[in-house]
């Protein structure tokens, strides 16, 4: 969690000062780095994870400045559960988990917003800003040792106003000091190690001292701070510019991800070690227009291998499905235990693209066990789905101490209590536990090295990892594959039922729409490929929440989130959080996706819908490109784009594509050139550190080879258009359109694409056309040909 103080100085009506807006940010530049108080562990720390950039990457310096920035790790936690609570502030009105896990802590908080902006300006105080989500787990650590001590709630009550932001709700201000944190500091995640920081009273000392003694030096290095990072922060495209040459900055960024890439267990990097999807999505596009060359197999491979060890480690849970955040050493062993919404939605696209890529069976059942978790812990009735589950939890064994992890490792013992049953033919007369702990390798000491566990809260604990292959075991143990495989299901389905009996981590049960949006893009794709009609009507009960709650008909906006209230009700706050880009670019690729696995064009209408008012909101006429958030709001300093695929990928990576699928689908050819206008703003990143936007890299490699458009004229419900269907839904086809025409010229596509209405079944029967600007093959009827068609561009039989 980031917190700087800043005065606020600002009307209903007007916007900040900016001359005073970062004032505060790096007091104690020149003091000496000595710690006073040991319950602050560090003061360099947000509520990010260990930095998962790439280690090539490096921010960008807006400017030079002392980096004894001041901040903190992020806070968070639960506060107590007695109905009867000592402190009660304001945040208890508000609907966010985060700030509600604060609302009885010693301290005056004060929700983001005009209020607070208020307060401080009439009654010339700074503002303390602390910035964090509820899932945190360093965040709960913070408010134990600092939001609940009543001497500092007294020293910020009484010398600051203090906001609380869910970066979650907020994300537009979390990127602005996030933005000054790393053009400040060169980073801004963990480790928590950092050594010879103040202690967390000094520090607040030293702002009041410096607040009243050193007032006007620190408002002129506040205005000075905001020019810099407005400079340093600018992306646009030059008159005149076209993007640059896909194939080079394609190649680029495989040979960047090689460079990165740990072949022993696959990733980018030694430890912490993330998910990172965009990296494999990309490897797996890469490959697909470099299928003969040595670097497409190795980028191919490189995808597979990181996806399999994964499946195999730790970051997966073996017993209750799903992915944890990351993993703390280079193997996927031990994670870091929160899940969150946005890697399942992801991992999940990128496992059942995996398994169209290789054919195997083993990864679709990894994308299907991501949203079976899903649809059971982080649903909602509603048809949304809720936002994380925390890392921590109360242990079975009981005590006042949540414990990271606590909720899903186990003791050698546990295991042999759960699974005594001596299996039959076994050799050595083992049992259900002897099989069970072999193959996912339970120790008797636990599995867990010291190193990985810092705090000790895993002594003698079992994270469970896949050891050896089923064909391993079954030797080992002189049974059947078949035997190993139901032994090690029944195992799992008992440890399952313990696990529920287990007092649970805390659930998030905020519903943001950008997560949203790609929670339903994961269950459309996967639907489509597997032929899942009950993935598939869950993807539309997705669809339908989306507009129904987290769309403003009458202003034409999509709104941030909204809440599951205490009668299970869907409940918004007043007013609403005005959606942000990733909100409508997110959807928008999740309608198209939609779309394309249902062929209901009411989605796709909606989808067209909200790219013309992302258009109207948040396109740069100057520069082009889109910004993060509304350009009119004042109480955000900084205008950003937002230029790297992280942990989630950047929204004008994705709004790059979207425009050009909507361009295809709509015929306006304006979306097209918005989308070389935005790629051609992002040239420099692209050509210089490709690596940093690997989904914008596939979006500009789809400008370079134009998209396929496939047209299936058929009826929607009938077998011979799903048999179709399903054939193009078997293959990866990164850069492509699906469409279907029932012969209606009336129809929403046959209205915009009126050559739409020239293709005609053959025979009466579903037939296929593969076009390239609407210059078609010659069309098809048999799923095998369309097949070869898509493959190699031929219905021939390919020869031996």
């Amino acid at each position: 969690m980031l917190r700087l103080a800043w005065r606020r100085s600002t009307s209903k009506n007007s916007c900040a000062e900016p001359a005073r807006l970062l004032a505060a940010a790096f007091l104690g530049a020149n003091s000496p780095q000595q710690s006073s108080e040991s319950n602050i562990r560090c003061l360099k720390h947000i509520p990010h994870p260990p930095n998962d950039r790439s280690p090539l990457l490096h921010p960008r310096p807006a400017c030079v400045l002392s980096p004894s920035v001041f901040m903190s790790m992020a806070s968070g936690g639960e506060g107590p559960s007695s109905a009867s609570h000592k402190h009660t502030n304001r945040l208890a009105k508000e609907r966010s988990p985060y700030l509600l896990q604060h609302a009885h802590n010693p301290v005056d908080w004060y929700p983001w917003g005009q209020d607070a902006f208020d307060k401080a300006k009439t009654e010339d105080k700074p503002i303390f800003l602390s910035v964090g989500y509820s899932t945190c787990h360093w965040c709960h650590v913070m408010e134990r040792e600092s939001f609940e001590d009543e001497e500092i709630g007294k020293i910020l009550s009484e010398n600051f106003v203090c906001i609380k932001l869910d970066r979650e709700e907020r994300p537009d201000v979390d990127k602005v000091y996030m933005t000054f944190v790393q053009a400040t500091s060169g980073g801004g995640g963990w480790p928590m190690n950092h050594g010879r920081r103040p202690g967390f009273k000094t520090v607040l000392t030293r702002i009041i001292e410096q607040w009243q003694n050193n007032r006007s030096a620190l408002e002129s290095s506040g205005d000075r701070i905001l020019e810099a990072l407005k400079k340093g922060t600018a992306i646009t495209a030059n008159p005149g510019e076209s993007p640059p040459l896909a194939p080079d900055v394609a190649n680029r960024c495989f040979q960047q991800l090689a460079h990165s890439y740990e072949e022993e267990y696959g990733g980018f990097r030694d430890a912490p070690k993330f998910p990172t999807p965009v990296n494999l999505m990309f490897l797996m596009s890469y490959w697909s227009v470099n299928r003969s060359t040595s670097e497409g197999v190795e980028a191919l491979q490189m995808a597979l291998h990181t996806l399999r060890m994964m499946a195999l480690g730790g970051i997966h849970d073996h017993v209750a499905q799903g992915f944890h955040r990351y993993s703390t050493d280079s193997s996927w062993h031990v994670p870091h235990f929160e899940k969150m919404l946005y890697d399942q939605a992801q991992l999940a696209v990128a496992y059942i693209t995996a398994s169209q890529v290789s054919g195997e069976q083993f990864f679709a059942d990894v994308a299907k066990d991501i949203l079976l978790y899903v649809s059971r812990d982080l649903n909602d009735k509603s048809g949304g789905f809720y936002s994380a589950e925390d890392a921590d939890s109360v242990p079975a064994s009981g005590g006042p101490e949540k414990r990271e992890g606590a909720f899903c490792v186990w003791t050698a013992s546990e295991v042999r209590e759960l699974l005594p049953d001596v299996v039959e033919g076994a050799t050595g007369s083992a049992t259900l536990a002897d099989i069970f702990m072999h193959h996912y390798g339970v120790k008797e000491q636990g599995n867990v090295a010291p190193e990985q566990d810092p705090h000790r809260e895993l002594q003698g604990q079992n994270v469970l990892i896949v050891r050896y292959s089923v064909e391993l075991t079954a030797a080992h143990f002189g049974i059947s594959v078949e035997k190993v495989n139901e032994l090690l299901a029944s195992a799992r389905g008992k440890m399952a039922e313990v696990r529920k009996s287990r007092p649970r981590p805390h659930l998030d049960t905020k519903m943001l729409a950008s997560w949203n949006g790609l929670m339903l893009s994961a269950y459309a794709r996967v639907g489509a490929v597997v032929g899942d009609k009950a993935l598939l009507e869950r993807a539309v009960q997705a669809g339908n929440f989306l507009k129904e709650h987290l769309w403003d008909a009458e202003r034409q906006t999509i709104l941030r989130s909204c809440y599951r209230g205490d009668q299970m009700e869907v409940q918004q706050i007043s007013p609403p959080i005005s959606g942000f880009l990733d909100d409508y670019a997110f959807i928008i690729c999740g309608l198209l996706d939609l779309y394309e696995a249902t062929l209901q064009t009411e989605w796709l209408q909606w989808a067209e819908e909200l790219q013309l008012r992302q258009d109207v909101l948040l396109w740069d006429d100057q520069g082009a490109g889109y910004f993060c958030s509304d350009p009119s709001d004042s109480t955000v300093l900084l205008q950003l784009k937002e230029d790297q695929d992280g942990a989630e990928p950047s929204a004008n990576s994705v709004s790059a594509f979207n425009l050009q699928r909507l361009s295809h689908y709509t015929g306006r050819q304006d979306w097209l050139q918005k989308s070389q206008q935005l790629l051609t703003a992002f040239s420099d990143r692209l050509n210089k550190v490709p690596i940093a936007l690997p989904e914008m890299v596939r979006s500009l490699m789809a400008q370079h080879y134009t998209l396929k458009q496939i047209v299936i004229c058929g009826q929607r419900d009938a077998s011979d258009t799903r048999n179709l269907l399903a054939t193009v839904n078997s293959l990866f086809l990164p850069y492509k359109v699906v469409m279907l025409t029932d012969g209606t010229a009336e129809g929403f596509l046959c209205q915009r694409l009126p050559v739409l209405s020239s293709m005609s079944q053959l025979g009466g029967v579903a037939t296929a056309y593969v076009c390239q600007d609407f210059t078609c093959s010659l069309p098809v009827t048999d799923p095998q040909e369309l097949r070869r068609l898509l493959l190699h561009g031929t219905t021939d039989m390919p020869t031996e």
